[in-house]
């Protein structure tokens, strides 16, 4: 069976083709004929005992992360958030500084009207907006102590570090092993 499940601490990265433990405290088991969506929903049961239950969706554009988080809300309820859509609603009348200032308090109070065990966030990008000067990771995590967060994450992990946009660009994030302890992982690659 392939690599399916990167563990660092409490780290797990879910890929197609089954897991394997290299290191930490929790195991899942993900089966070769799991699709996306089956996995999600694992990583979700498995957030629920976690201090941070947050699950990312990592994958580059076009590789069927939107289409996992609209197959987990058939499935399950759970509610999807378009949080472009809804930040872009919210920041209409402020100013540049207003935005940057109330973009947590807005994130928590769009997740918080979703009253489930999980929501599902999807078209995340403005968060990465280096005009808001926000850390997307550190929201995202903010947002999962209370409720079960699942998030499209566009870009990569390679097992080492998680990407957002490519070195140079203005927007480029990179978060290592010790940003990532606590959370769960989920590869949207097929």
């Amino acid at each position: 069976m392939e690599v399916g499940v990167l563990c660092f601490d409490v780290l797990k990265i879910l890929r197609p083709f089954g897991e394997k433990r290299i290191k930490g405290f929790f195991q899942m088991e993900v089966r070769r004929t799991d699709t996306l969506a089956e996995r999600i929903i694992a990583a979700i049961k498995n957030a629920a005992e976690m201090y941070y239950r947050l699950v990312l969706v990592v994958g580059e554009s076009g590789s069927g992360k939107t289409a996992g988080l609209q197959e987990v809300r058939r499935l399950t309820r759970a509610p999807v958030i378009n949080v472009n859509l809804e930040l872009s609603r919210q920041m209409l009348d402020l100013t540049e500084r207003q935005r940057a200032l109330q973009l947590p308090r807005m994130l928590k109070e769009i997740a918080s009207g979703k009253k489930r065990d999980a929501f599902l966030l999807d078209n995340i990008e403005m968060i990465f907006d280096v005009a808001l000067r926000q850390d997307p990771l550190r929201l995202l995590k903010g947002l999962s102590r209370n409720q079960t967060t699942v998030a499209a994450w566009p870009g990569l992990c390679d097992g080492q570090f998680l990407t957002y946009a490519a070195p140079g660009h203005p927007e480029y994030r990179r978060y290592g092993k010790s940003d990532l302890g606590g959370l769960i992982l989920v590869s949207s690659a097929g």
